[in-house]
């Protein structure tokens, strides 16, 4: 069985625990794969929520920055202890230049079939402006009544009962 797959985007720095975890709860209760950058912050927190859940379905997938060496070789970032599936890539770009066809934010954004943008900096933007330009369901979820500048118009959910209510009618089609 074919389970979708929903990317949630946010800080590599900071955990957003109030946020990150119920996320991670409730989609790994919805029979989905999960999909981060695979590093800390809130990758980190929504991996281990979606993990811990006893009955889930689906797999926390990864996908890793990765820094080409001088003599061919690949080293990659090393994932949070969460991701069960490693995508390693060559593709060392995020953050302000999470545009760029060098991103892997490509990746994480074109492998989801729904994108959650939890609070996050350039990088989370980035990924939101690519689910945008790629057409994408996107939905930030940042516990508060605003985007922040510079993000593009994208649906807005200030509390867990708007995420859900936005998120489900964009899941049942996946199933």
């Amino acid at each position: 069985m074919k389970l979708p797959i929903v990317g949630v985007m946010g800080s590599g720095v900071e955990r957003h625990d109030a946020l990150a975890a119920p996320v991670g709860r409730w989609l790994a209760e919805q029979g989905v794969h999960l999909l981060t950058g695979g590093g800390g912050g809130v990758m980190e927190a929504v991996s281990e929520a979606f993990a811990r859940v006893p009955a889930r379905q689906g797999l926390v997938i990864g996908v890793l920055k990765g820094f080409p060496e001088t003599d061919g070789r690949v080293t990659g970032a090393t994932p949070n202890p969460w991701v069960e599936v490693q995508i390693r890539t060559h593709l060392p770009l995020s953050g302000p230049q999470g545009t760029d066809a060098r991103s892997r934010n490509h990746i994480n954004v074109l492998t989801a079939d729904l994108v959650v943008a939890l609070p996050g900096e350039d990088g989370t933007r980035s990924e939101v402006v690519l689910a945008v330009r790629y057409a994408r369901p996107v939905i930030a979820f940042l516990g508060r009544g605003e985007l922040p500048a510079g993000w593009p118009l994208v649906p807005l959910a200030a509390t867990f009962e708007s995420f859900v209510r936005l998120a489900l009618p964009l899941l049942q089609p996946l199933r």
